[in-house]
């Protein structure tokens, strides 16, 4: 049986569900009981999902179908404003940047690269609800919710429904994986998972790290003795050994420098402008 945080962490108050959100909320009922037949206690499991702040979310999932990385302007972390601000950053957070290098061989301005591009150096987190994003994208396996989030993408920007379909079949269980990673590292933090904003992908922190990576491969920089990716020195810790983890070593070549970065985010446009803004802060 897994268990979450202590359940003082939930509000009473918080448990009951909102009226407003009854339906959204009993779309999500089924993934409860999917999660609880997988080993997750029933009570914790039921008070987390009960939470207001908890509910079946497609306006939020449908911009997962529609994100396209060429449109993004990854020219603007390479510009003078923010260069300037990613070497006032290496200033401020001197110590746990070379430490990080020193100890797992990644080099500094990559890092601080990676975070300027990810957050804006932790400036820019995301303002989605993670474990609404990844409940309702492990809910999908359902036509009657699959279509919901098909109906919330514009029509301008709807892809071919036999793209969405295949797409939705690939992430919904990549979904399902993700939140019960979610559930386990804020039981192992003794984070309240609800509270816990992101990107529209469920990306969290800092660092960007989907929660099966935040369980696996983030660090605890700070030495704290918990692992908290909205902390700068775990952030900068994290980046480095998940680079490491994936083959960065000191000295590596151009090419296997974007070999590894393409684990990050699996994007030529963002490998290049991480590499592009690394250059320009040594």
């Amino acid at each position: 049986m897994l268990f979450f945080f202590c359940a003082s962490l939930i509000p009473p108050n918080t448990l009951a569900a909102d009226p407003a959100r009854k339906e959204e909320k009993d779309l999500l009922a089924p993934l409860v009981q999917r999660l609880v037949k997988d080993g997750f206690n029933p009570e914790q499991t039921q008070a987390i999902f009960a939470k207001k702040q908890v509910f079946f979310n497609p306006s939020g999932v449908s911009l997962f179908f529609i994100h396209s990385e060429s449109n993004l302007n990854y020219d603007q972390f390479s510009a003078p404003t923010s260069i300037a601000k990613a070497k006032t950053y290496m200033t401020t957070h001197k110590k746990a940047l070379e430490q990080a290098q020193s100890t797992l061989g990644v080099d500094k301005s990559i890092i601080t690269a990676i975070l300027l591009v990810e957050t804006q150096l932790g400036t820019y987190l995301g303002k989605r609800t993670v474990i609404n994003t990844l409940a309702t994208m492990a809910a999908l396996e359902e036509k009657a919710l699959k279509d919901r989030i098909w109906n919330a993408i514009p029509d301008k920007k709807k892809p071919k429904r036999a793209t969405f379909d295949k797409k939705v079949t690939k992430r919904t269980k990549w979904g399902y994986a993700e939140l019960k990673a979610l559930l386990r590292y804020a039981a192992r933090e003794g984070i309240d998972p609800s509270a816990i904003k992101g990107s529209y992908a469920g990306a969290m922190g800092i660092c960007q790290f989907m929660p099966s990576n935040a369980l696996t491969l983030a660090k605890d920089g700070n030495q704290d003795g918990k692992v908290d990716l909205f902390n700068h020195n775990d952030a900068i810790f994290s980046v480095a050994n998940y680079l490491k983890h994936y083959g960065w070593k000191p000295g590596i070549r151009r090419q296997q420098q974007h070999k590894v970065l393409f684990k990050y985010n699996h994007s030529n446009y963002y490998v290049d402008a991480v590499l592009k803004v690394s250059d320009k802060l040594k």
